[in-house]
């Protein structure tokens, strides 16, 4: 593959949606190296391939959203009365579905 032909002048290599198809076990070992691959369709850039960051895993994106005050880490074990469904008569449950399945009925 002609490399240099591949190369913008930010230094990304491009490729073409249909070269992108074809070599594509190519594309990705130079993504692996460290590489960005700009795919283009019909000329025009569409998308960026690039490495992920080493350490990126489920822990670090749970880190990540703690971090953003999006997610409260916890402290400790989880209490086995929060693992079962919690009491009561399935009554509830069946005049809910009840009503709304008679709600569809009427149209509403």
């Amino acid at each position: 593959m002609d490399t240099a032909r591949l190369n913008d002048h930010y230094g990304h290599m491009r490729a073409g949606v249909a070269e992108l198809k074809a070599g594509l076990s190519h594309y990705l070992e130079r993504v692996r190296a460290g590489h960005e691959i700009v795919v283009t369709d019909r000329g025009q850039p569409v998308a960026r391939l690039v490495p992920i960051a080493a350490g990126t895993s489920r822990g670090s994106r749970r880190q990540r959203l703690v971090r953003q005050g999006l997610l409260v880490s916890g402290r400790g074990r989880i209490r086995p009365s929060l693992l079962k469904s919690p009491l009561g008569s399935g009554r509830q449950g069946r005049a809910v579905l009840d009503a709304l399945l008679e709600e569809r009925r009427e149209g509403r």
